[in-house]
Formats: C-alpha cells, sequence, structure tokens
C-alpha cells in the first residue's frame, strides 16, 4: 500500500499526495537518496546509562556492509528514537526502563545519530528548523500567535500533513537494513515508526506522546499507543484531522490506551518518595523545586522570575532549588546576568556523573539546602538527571509537555506549543499537576500556594499515590507487553 496516498482508508487527495512526492524529491536532492546502501548494524555498549538500564545501542554503518551482530532475537526489544528536545529520549529511557525492569534488553537506536545516512540528514534538517520556530515564538508574540501555535495546534493535526511524513520516511529505511526483522520496535517519535514499517519490520509499536489527537503521529502497519483516554477517543475517530469531515475510525486493534510511559525506578518508588515529601512539609523543611530548563533556554525568563522569587526563602532556608539546564551551558551565563547573586549561592554540578548521581542518591534521604544547578554535555545525561532529581524534589517546575505524565507534584509554566496545553489539562485533572500558568504573575503566584499552603502539595501526593493503584502511570511496562506479545 502506497501510505502517503491514504491513512486508515481516508483517501489523501491528489494535489496533497503530489506534495509529498515533491517533499520526499526535495530531501533527496538535497541530502541524496542511500536507499541502495546495505547499512551494517551492530549491538554495542551504551557507557552513559546501559548500568543504569540495561541500555544497548545500535550502531549502523560502522562495520562492512551487510553486517548485523549481537542481537538477541529472544529478549531484545529496539527503541526507535529521535533527539528533537529532550522529551522523545525521556520517554525512550521510560521504555528502556520498563524492559530492563521486564528482563529484557533495550537496544538504543537514535536516528538522528548516523550522521552519514540520508536518514540522520533528513531528521536532522527538520529538527532545526523545528527549534528555530520554538526559540522565535518565544521572542515574538506575533509569530506565536500567527505561525507557531496554528502550526503545532491545527497544522500538526491536519491528515494531509501525515502524508508527506510518509514519504519523507522512505528515505529513512535504509538504516533498518540489517537489523533483524522479528526484533520488536518500540518508536517513540512518529519517524522511527514510519521508517520501520517501510523497512519490512514486523513488530512495530508507536508510543505516541501528546495528548492532542494529531495525524502527525500515524504511522499504518504498527500499534499506536496513548497515555491518556482523552486521546485514545480522539485518535480512534480521527478527531478534527479533516475539518468537520467524518473520517473513517483506526481499526480496534491499532490503537491501545496503555496510561503514561514514566520510568520503573520512578514508578516503583512513587509511595516512599510521596511519602517523604509530606514528611518535609509537615516538619517545615525547606521545600525542594526542580527546574527544567529545555529548548536552549527559550523560556529562561520565566525560570529567572521564580528564582528571583525563592531567593530570599532559599537564604533563609525555606527553600532549595534544583536546577538543570540540559546541554545548554550558556542558560547559565544568562541567569548570571538575570538573578542578582546566584553565582555566589548556586553550587555547580557540571559534567560530572558519578557525582552527579551521588548527589541524586544522597539527597533522598539527607538534608539538601541551597541553588544547585546541573549541566551534562551528554545528552543521556542531560535528560536523565531531571529524571534522577525528580525523585527527591517536591515541585517539578517545568512546560506541559512529557514532563506532564510523570508522578510528582508539578507546575506548568507556559507552554511551547498549542498541543502541549492539553498535558496540563490531564495532569490537572487527575489530580498530580497544576493548570498552566500561562504568565509570570500566575506562576509565582503558584509557586506561593505550593510553599505556604498547608493541603496543595500534600493532595498531588495522595492522587499520584491513588492514580499508582489503578495502573495510570504503568504504561511503559504495558507498551513493552504489547511489543513483546506481537512477535506471537
Amino acid at each position: 500500500m502506497e501510505k502517503s496516498k491514504t491513512a486508515f482508508n481516508n483517501e489523501q487527495s491528489a494535489s496533497v499526495y503530489k506534495k509529498a512526492v515533491r517533499s520526499k524529491a526535495k530531501y533527496a536532492k538535497k541530502f541524496g537518496d542511500d536507499t541502495g546502501v546495505d547499512y551494517s548494524a551492530r549491538v554495542v555498549d551504551n557507557e552513559y546509562i546501559g548500568d543504569i538500564l540495561g541500555v544497548k545501542n545500535i550502531a549502523i554503518g560502522d562495520a562492512p556492509e551487510g553486517t548485523s551482530e549481537g542481537f538477541d532475537r529472544e529478549k531484545g526489544i529496539i527503541v526507535g528514537n529521535i533527539r528533537m528536545g529532550f522529551g522523545h529520549y525521556r520517554i525512550s529511557m521510560a521504555i528502556a526502563s520498563a524492559a530492563n525492569s521486564m528482563g529484557y534488553t533495550p537496544y538504543w537506536m537514535d536516528l538522528n545519530s548516523y550522521k552519514q545516512t540520508t536518514c540522520t540528514k533528513v531528521i536532522s534538517a527538520q529538527n532545526d528548523l523545528y527549534s528555530k520556530g520554538s526559540r522565535i515564538s518565544q521572542k515574538s508574540k506575533l509569530f506565536n500567535k500567527a505561525v507557531w501555535e496554528p502550526l503545532n495546534y491545527e497544522g500538526f493535526r491536519k491528515l494531509s500533513y501525515n502524508s508527506a511524513d510518509q514519504k519523507n520516511a522512505e528515505l529513512m529505511a535504509p538504516v533498518y537494513k540489517n537489523v533483524p526483522k522479528d526484533v520488536p520496535v518500540v518508536a517513540t517519535h512518529v519517524w522511527p515508526a514510519q521508517a520501520a514499517i517501510h523497512a519490512g519490520m514486523k513488530n512495530v509499536v508507536n508510543a505516541i506522546p501528546d495528548n492532542w489527537p494529531m495525524a502527525l503521529h500515524f504511522a499504518e502497519g504498527s500499534i499506536h499507543t496513548v497515555q491518556t483516554h482523552y486521546a485514545y477517543q480522539g485518535y480512534r475517530i480521527l478527531n478534527g484531522m479533516a475539518g468537520n469531515q467524518v473520517l473513517n475510525p483506526m481499526p480496534e486493534d491499532s490503537l491501545k490506551y496503555v496510561g503514561h510511559y514514566v520510568d520503573h525506578e520512578l514508578v516503583s518508588n512513587i509511595e516512599e518518595d510521596c511519602r517523604r515529601r509530606i514528611e518535609r512539609k509537615e516538619s517545615g523543611k525547606p521545600m525542594r523545586f526542580l527546574l527544567t530548563i529545555g529548548g536552549a533556554g527559550a523560556q529562561k525568563e520565566i525560570f529567572a522570575a521564580i528564582i528571583n522569587e525563592l531567593m530570599p526563602d532559599v537564604k533563609n532556608k525555606k527553600a532549595v532549588l534544583y536546577v538543570n539546564i540540559g546541554d545548554y551551558q550558556n542558560v547559565w551565563e544568562n541567569l548570571k546576568k538575570m538573578v542578582n547573586g546566584i553565582e555566589g549561592i548556586a553550587k555547580t554540578h557540571f559534567n560530572d556523573w558519578n557525582e552527579t548521581r551521588k548527589f541524586c542518591e544522597d539527597a533522598l534521604e539527607g538534608e539538601v539546602e541551597g541553588i544547585h544547578l546541573f549541566c551534562h554535555k551528554n545528552i543521556f545525561e542531560a535528560v536523565y538527571a531531571t529524571n534522577l532529581l525528580m525523585r527527591s524534589c517536591d515541585v517539578l517546575v517545568t512546560k506541559p509537555s512529557e514532563l506532564s505524565f510523570y508522578p510528582v507534584p508539578k507546575l506548568f509554566i507556559k507552554r511551547i506549543g498549542g498541543h502541549e496545553q492539553w498535558g496540563a489539562i490531564h495532569s490537572a485533572e487527575i489530580g498530580d499537576g497544576t493548570l498552566e500558568c500561562r504568565d509570570i504573575p500566575h506562576t509565582l503566584q503558584m509557586i506561593r500556594l505550593f510553599k505556604d499552603d498547608n493541603c496543595t502539595l500534600k493532595d498531588m501526593c495522595g492522587n499520584i499515590v491513588k492514580n499508582k493503584s489503578m495502573g495510570i502511570y504503568d504504561g511503559a511496562y504495558e507498551v513493552v507487553k504489547i511489543a513483546m506479545g506481537m512477535k506471537k
């Protein structure tokens, strides 16, 4: 089936299909078409999170053509992803963590890391364009309102958008050439799922990240999983993906509700971590706020305002700040200019992974004070530092993206892209996060509420424990079960 012409028995128009063909031709002309290349595929060690999550990497094209080495056809499971921000990496880590806890071997396959391939060149070009748009949207209200919000909210939602993505994914398929076709693939971005299907991979799960249904995420031929019932209903009927037109629904066996994609290490410790949060609150210990600054520091003004607001409490030992700036060290230079006195107070944890891990472990039961700033050049460490810090923090301050679904009390700052708001809405409805605070005054109001109020934090902790009992945070385990079950 020509996947750019139809989506779940819904035909794309001739003009949409022609546009998709032109899109592929444009990228092929710019980056080449390596369909005929017999890329090698080898399983190698992951030196960064291999010991934590049992992860091994899939190396592509670094051995003689036709090579296929190291795959465990019984216990191996591929986690297909790309680096586009931190979100898809974090979801991949959740899947890998669950797989490892269940006795499987997760293989990390980042399609944006094989620099010699057309696949990576196409993904990198689109990633760069998306990152640029994200940064501009935070600086220009006009661009955000006229271009960025409509694109992220309605543009990606349209069924027609899927046509070009499917055609472009044909250029990504060669990286799977020598990957055994029966090894299950869990893709945490749609492109690795689409590419896997085009390459003939037999057991593909497409783990959809967003709570706002968008045709962008369709990879027909895979099993699509979603984290919420709202998303399930929207995807099942392709809600609003062609205006008011009633479309043919997704087949029943193509879509599964699973719950939130969360790491085993976080899910298995929910009760104990929430107990500690309540105990710290009741005993008057400093409240620990974890600030995650991604997107090249696009929202640094909001975070600077939060730090300035809490600076007196930090000095009086009524608040503690964890600030993870990922792999964007330039954000530290900006914060030093925007927060008076931060340089003299903050302890920096830069590029020493063992030291960061020890801090996170000690903070679980030990006392912490001051401001702690984390930055790691390696992408695995930059992302996973937040996961490690999450367990000992009291409140996670984040935009409502992939972190909306994590079992920790959350304060949501202004979104980047209209689709993200539905993560905050879902979190507020199940009681483990706030409404989206769309400006700095409302953000600071919520900071004060967490700090000074006696019920907000406790209520969220209680809801998180109840949500766990209902399986709401079991999505990563369920995805792995589905993927491994497809082999049968």
